[in-house]
């Protein structure tokens, strides 16, 4: 089965392409989609997650082969600009390395890119044990808060989590705790901007800058008093920061991520 997508503002113009994070799906992009209404917006729900819940069982690598589809025929001839956050981000930097030569600009948002191996085997277990506490209301909101997820999306949140089974979860962190960067990464030819919240873990900072060292074309950035989810958390200032520096190539505020 195809991913579900929804398209948004002028399709005339530039095609810009949002990536949802794992536990959520296209719904956290609302305010950029009200936000870039000058731009060609796809935002697809990756494999078993939100909409896309029938078909093939998740995977980064299936995930960029379905988008790399969706936007070769969704471009035509247009500039391409691909946002990934958390797990989209991972998916963001594996299609970079499957289609080097496809996308203009990136922007990778908290990926994780070195492997939890002493993480990956409480997974299963993890989960099999707390995934009925996935449906009380109550221990949903503690994680919504978590992600930034307000009040105005808490009931799609909830509703998605309510549906999500616990071998998809487990498919998912798998997948998300075992991701490095692939080699062809520094094949590709776009413009790659590279950020973290400066209050997210170690593990993700020391991501951004592997990040950023893999691939000549990356700058990065450390976003101050943020943690894992600016997307959600100040919608205004990530809006204005992607667009200046898609249009102007202006690199946010903040502290420079050295390779």
């Amino acid at each position: 089965m195809a991913l579900y997508y929804q398209e948004y503002g002028d399709k005339n113009a530039d095609l810009m392409v949002f990536i949802h994070g794992g536990g959520v799906s296209g719904w956290m992009w609302d305010k950029q989609i009200e936000y870039f209404t000058h731009f060609h917006c796809v935002v697809p729900d990756l494999p078993k997650q939100g909409q896309s819940g029938d078909g093939v069982d998740f995977s980064i690598k299936n995930s960029a082969e379905q988008l790399i589809e969706l936007i070769q025929g969704k471009a035509m001839g247009k500039k391409v600009i691909v946002v990934g956050f958390s797990l989209g981000a991972q998916v963001t930097i594996q299609l970079l390395s499957m289609k080097p030569d496809l996308i203009d600009f990136a922007m990778i948002n908290s990926a994780l890119v070195r492997p939890m191996s002493s993480m990956k085997g409480w997974i299963r277990p993890s989960i099999k044990l707390t995934s009925p506490l996935m449906r009380n209301r109550s221990f949903a909101k503690l994680q919504a808060k978590t992600l930034y997820v307000g009040e105005d999306h808490f009931e799609k949140y909830y509703q998605e989590s309510c549906q999500m089974k616990a071998d998809t979860l487990i498919r998912i962190l798998e997948e998300n705790m075992s991701f490095e960067i692939p080699k062809n990464f520094k094949a590709a030819t776009g413009k790659i901007l590279v950020t973290v919240g400066d209050q997210e873990k170690s593990v993700m900072k020391k991501s951004a800058k592997d990040i950023v060292a893999s691939n000549s074309n990356c700058e990065g950035v450390i976003i101050p008093k943020i943690g894992h989810g600016v997307t959600m958390a100040n919608p205004d200032l990530f809006n204005e920061m992607l667009e200046a520096w898609i249009c102007k190539g202006n690199l946010p505020e903040g502290e420079r991520i050295l390779g």
